[in-house]
Formats: C-alpha cells, sequence, structure tokens
C-alpha cells in the first residue's frame, strides 16, 4: 500500500456527512491540513436522505393541506391531486442547491476531498482506493442506516426503511408505521397531508416517547383530530404479505392492514468491518466510545455524529465535529450539554423542546422544587390567524432559572431559538419578561409564558 504524496495531514476524516464535513471545514479554517473522505455524496444522511427531504416532503404535504383548507380562509382553492414526479423533482432541486454550495465550500477551504470507501488501518491512517492518507490524528464519522428489528426484512417494495420512502413514486393509498419517534411520525404525517389512510404502531406509550409527556398527548390529540390512526403500548410481532399489501401482528394481538409497512425504528451506526476494532478503538452495541471532548481510548481518534451514542441530530454532529477541529487546532474547547440542544419534529404540528421535562426535572430537584406552566396558544393572535393549536410548557426550577421549554404546535421549530438562549443562559422567568416580543407574532407566546410564570401574565388568566 503506497504512501499518499509526501505529506502527513493534520487531521484525517472518514465520512463527509454533518459531523466530518464541519470538522473539516472549521479545520481547514484554523489552518489544519485536512483530508476528508466519502464513499457517497458530499453531505451524508442530513442532506441526500434525511433532514433536507423529509421537510422538502413536509412541505409539500402542507402545500396540499392549505389546498384543501383554502375557503376556512375565504380563498376558494382545491387539491386535484399529488404529482410525486413533481414533489421529487422540487426536493431534489432544494437537494442539489445546497450540495453544490457544500461542494464549493469545500473547495474553497482546500480541503483534501476523497471519493472512495475508507477503512481505518491504523491508529494514524485510513486506506481507501489503494493508497494509505496518514493523519496526525484521524476522526471518524461514518454515520448511520436504517435499522430494523430482528426477523423484519426489508424488501424495499412493501416493507420499507425511511430511505425508500423518500423516492417512492405513488402516493400509497394506506401505509403503516412501525415506530411513533421522529422519523415515524413525520412520514406519518406528510403521507397523511398527501391523502394516505395511516396508522402508526408504537410500543412505549406515547408518540415522540421522548418528549415531555405533555407534548406527546397533545401530538397524540391533534393526530387524532387530523385522522392519522396509532397503537400505543404493543410491541410488533411479525408482518406477513397479503394479496396487495402486508398484514401487521402485535404481541397484543391486534392486527392491521395496509399497501406498506414503514419501518422507522430508530438508525444504527455505521462502524462494521472498517477496522475501528482492529486498531483498538472501544466500542459498544456498534457505537464508538468517546469522552466529553469526543476523543476514543486512542488518543489520535476521535468520533462524532451518529457513530457516537449521542443525540442523532445534524446540528449536534456540526458542533461534535467543530469542538473535535477546535481541540486539534489548539483552541479552548467546552463540553456539549446536550440537553441545551435544541430537538424539533416537523410533523403538522410540530414539536420542539430544549431543556429537560418535568418528570427529569422533578427526578434531579424533587416534586416540591418544579414548577411548570402552560400556556395555550388560543390567547396568541398569531396563532389564531394561522388556526393552529397547541401549547408551550415552561418547567423551571422554583425561584430559579428555566430548565425546560416544550412547544407544541404549527411554526413552533423556528421559536425553539430564543428557547435555547433561556435554557443555556438560565434565564429567570422575571428576566425574559423583561423582553418585549414583538406582536402579533408566534414568537409572543414565548414571552407572555415568561410573563405568566414570572406572576404578571398579560393574555392569559392566573
Amino acid at each position: 500500500m503506497a504512501n499518499d504524496a509526501s505529506t502527513v495531514f493534520d487531521l484525517v476524516i472518514l465520512g463527509g456527512g454533518s459531523g466530518g464535513y464541519a470538522a473539516a471545514l472549521r479545520g481547514a479554517q484554523l489552518g489544519l491540513d485536512v483530508a476528508l473522505i466519502e464513499k457517497d455524496k458530499l453531505g451524508g444522511t442530513c442532506l441526500h436522505r434525511g433532514c433536507i427531504p423529509t421537510k422538502a416532503l413536509l412541505h409539500a404535504g402542507e402545500i396540499a393541506d392549505q389546498a384543501r383548507e383554502g375557503a376556512e380562509f375565504g380563498v376558494l382553492t382545491s387539491l386535484e391531486g399529488v404529482d410525486m414526479a413533481g414533489v421529487h423533482k422540487y426536493k431534489d432541486g432544494v437537494i442539489s442547491g445546497l450540495y453544490k454550495g457544500l461542494q464549493g465550500l469545500v473547495a474553497s477551504r482546500k480541503i483534501t476531498y476523497v471519493t472512495g470507501e475508507g477503512r481505518l488501518s491504523s491508529p494514524t491512517s485510513v486506506d481507501v482506493n489503494g493508497q494509505r492518507y496518514e493523519g496526525r490524528h484521524i476522526l471518524l464519522a461514518t454515520g448511520s442506516v436504517p435499522k430494523s428489528l430482528p426477523g423484519l426484512e426489508i424488501d424495499g417494495n412493501r416493507v420499507i426503511s425511511s430511505d425508500h420512502a423518500l423516492v417512492l413514486d405513488r402516493v400509497p393509498e394506506s401505509a403503516i408505521v412501525l415506530g411513533g419517534g421522529v422519523i415515524g411520525v413525520e412520514f406519518a404525517s406528510a403521507w397523511k397531508s398527501f391523502g394516505t389512510d395511516v396508522t402508526i404502531v408504537e410500543a412505549l406509550p406515547h408518540l415522540v416517547p421522548v418528549e415531555d409527556e405533555n407534548s406527546s398527548k397533545l401530538l397524540e390529540r391533534a393526530f387524532r383530530k387530523r385522522g392519522i390512526k396509532f397503537s400505543l403500548g404493543s410491541r410488533f410481532s411479525g408482518v406477513e404479505y397479503t394479496g396487495n399489501g402486508v398484514k401487521v401482528s402485535l404481541e397484543n394481538g391486534k392486527t392491521f392492514e395496509a399497501e406498506v409497512l414503514l419501518v422507522a425504528v430508530g438508525r444504527g451506526p455505521v462502524s462494521q468491518g472498517l477496522g475501528y476494532e482492529e486498531a483498538g478503538v472501544a466500542m459498544d452495541r456498534g457505537y464508538v466510545l468517546v469522552d466529553e471532548y469526543m476523543q476514543t481510548n486512542v488518543p489520535t481518534v476521535s468520533a462524532v455524529g451518529d457513530l457516537v451514542p449521542t443525540l442523532q441530530l445534524a446540528h449536534v454532529g456540526f458542533a461534535e465535529g467543530i469542538l473535535v477541529a477546535e481541540r486539534l487546532a489548539g483552541l479552548k474547547t467546552l463540553p456539549i450539554d446536550y440537553d441545551g440542544v435544541p430537538r424539533v419534529t416537523y410533523c403538522h404540528p410540530e414539536v420542539a423542546s430544549v431543556g429537560i421535562t418535568e418528570a427529569k426535572a422533578k427526578e434531579l430537584y424533587g416534586s416540591d422544587k418544579v414548577v411548570a406552566l402552560k400556556y395555550n396558544l388560543g390567547g396568541n393572535g398569531k396563532s389564531k390567524i394561522l388556526k393552529t393549536a397547541g401549547e408551550i410548557k415552561l418547567v423551571q426550577v422554583r425561584d430559579g432559572a428555566v430548565v425546560g421549554v416544550h412547544m407544541v404546535g404549527d411554526r413552533m421549530g423556528e421559536q425553539v431559538g430564543e428557547a435555547q438562549l433561556i435554557y443555556n443562559w438560565e434565564a429567570l422567568p422575571a428576566e425574559v419578561a423583561q423582553l418585549i416580543h414583538a406582536h402579533p407574532t408566534q414568537n409572543e407566546a414565548l414571552g407572555e409564558a415568561h410573563l405568566a410564570l414570572a406572576g404578571k401574565p398579560l393574555h392569559s388568566h392566573d
């Protein structure tokens, strides 16, 4: 195996998704000599098979709903149908524009970009295309793929993953979605908007089970109103093909039939057969184990993104990649507070949160030390104009900071930025209440909730 050219890179990155390319861009910006290796397309899952295409589908679904509901606003519209070829053209156009921009960014930073399937060959080298790339430090960022359950085979036809769902050439008449987490409820929401009869199967007691229970219940209420069916609290036991679809069985004896089954039970790390364990990197269930600075047990190897057991979010990958680049460049770095990361589920209505749930706060501080306040969007003028329902829930340590903000309603993802500042700067309700929020906006609801928590409610009852 021949060495690459005459140089040893400061940083060799295996994987060009969110975490990998963020580390490459920041590292190059700080003067590091960087090689970035990607077997597929720069941008990884988020850009090509995750965040961006799913949100494009959801927005297309939103347009379909608006066409159906125009008369509610005095605008006479109707929905003639959904042209999936046109939807994919729109979606792929968004992806293409972002992809070209990202390629330009990487080229402008003088990053050595290598296309090919890489393998960690030592704690300081990666082999790809018969070439060895030596680095003073290696960053593993090989991401994740859709998971399935034992014995459940994804055939790409009747039993599909999110990858298949994103390129489906038709709107299915009916669908069962196995998994009520972020991926499951987003596809259920988009398909319902397109006209699909959807049933979600979730083994845990609530949809979006990692969110505050109040948010889960609000989403369930909204989904019932939309006609999205769901079965909670019973595990999947099997699937069989029918004449024109699938039949899904649960452990409680219930069965459901539909045209397709979407398996949305999460994503697993891509790490098998890539030389990680042979190089001495500590692993657990396929994940690479790291410390709070994203460093593995091998001093010259770090790992970020979906490959490590942290939140599987693109913006977490960005932050972890930047942290590694800055640490290697000698800058002072701080560990990431994962509770302080904003989380958004982009279904209709949206679910957004930052900080900890009320249940977690009571566990940490004691039930008598926790105050929770709910502000109904029914009191918010812009939400009334948009005809969206939901709530903002604040969780506070009594006489102290707000430690959780949980929001349900259309466009709540756009409000989570201020919520992130409130949590991460340990704001007191009275401090937020002093800030003047524009009227009429949905952002104003966040201000009103803090006014109420500070003991001086305006457009809400005591």
